[in-house]
This record gives structure tokens, C-alpha cells and sequence, in this order.
């Protein structure tokens, strides 16, 4: 079961465990410049909205209608990180424009070890952007029409 509440969308599985629950909210920051220099994590501002598409079909693409679910709303100059919590052990795997940002790899479905393509709740608490896209890179989650895509 997904909920969505209080911008936060929380997973249960009880068929699993009664305590087999983690959480996902999506946190506010600044963009990083991308020019190969190094910079310290830029802080968290707070959770993003989250909405539901049906809620807003009349204002978006079709194709988002078609496949229903859930859309953050973001300024071009902001980017997020992904806040995970929970206290039972969930895999988790995160993609954007099909790309999953744990293995920098082409989405796929279910689980890969080689390369390990989820993290893992609460031993991962959060994830800030792509993995595998070039030397000491890790792009940020950004509004993609102008974000250095993965």
C-alpha cells in the first residue's frame, strides 16, 4: 500500500512484516554549479510538495495523465535529494528519465546485485543524485529542461 501524506509517500507491506514500512520525501536545496569543481553539499530547505497528477490533469501532458502517479514541482533553480526512513529493512530503487540513479545503468525491473542498482532502508538514509556519470561525478535530481542530464 502507498500512501501519500503530509508530502511524504510511505510504503507498507504487510502481507511482508507488520513493521515493514519505510518512507521517501524529497528535500528542497540549491542547484551546484556543474563545471568539475568540487563543492560541499548545499543544505536541505525543506520538503518538496508532492502532488498527485489527477489532481492537475487539465495542466499536464496526456502522457502524465496516462500513467497516473505522483510529480514534485520545482523551480529551475532548485534540485532535491531524496530523504529515505524507516526501520525495517526495504530495497529501494530510484530512477529519473529511466536512468536509476543508484547505478547510473538503464532502468530495469527487479532487484540486481551487479551492479547493485537499490539502496537499502535505514542503512542508506538518503540519496542525492546519480551514480556512474562520469569520474567523482554525482549529478544532481533537477528540473530537466536544463539539468545536466544523466
Amino acid at each position: 500500500m502507498i500512501e501519500l501524506l503530509n508530502n511524504q509517500l510511505t510504503f507498507r507491506f504487510p502481507e511482508v512484516h507488520q513493521k515493514a514500512v519505510c518512507s521517501i520525501d524529497f528535500q528542497r536545496t540549491l542547484r551546484i554549479p556543474d563545471d568539475n569543481r568540487e563543492y560541499h553539499l548545499p543544505p536541505g530547505l525543506g520538503r518538496f510538495p508532492v502532488e498527485h497528477v489527477d489532481n492537475f490533469a487539465d495542466k499536464l501532458p496526456e502522457a502524465w495523465q496516462r500513467h497516473g502517479g505522483v510529480f514534485v514541482p520545482m523551480y529551475q533553480s532548485e534540485a532535491l535529494w531524496i530523504n529515505f526512513s524507516g526501520n525495517y529493512p526495504c530495497a529501494v530503487k530510484i530512477a529519473a528519465g529511466k536512468i536509476n540513479a543508484v547505478s547510473g545503468e538503464p532502468w530495469s525491473n527487479g532487484l540486481s546485485d551487479d551492479p547493485q542498482d537499490y539502496a537499502v532502508i535505514p542503512e542508506q538514509p538518503w540519496l542525492d543524485g546519480f551514480k556512474g556519470l562520469g569520474k567523482n561525478r554525482l549529478p544532481q535530481f533537477c528540473n530537466r529542461i536544463d539539468c545536466d542530464k544523466p
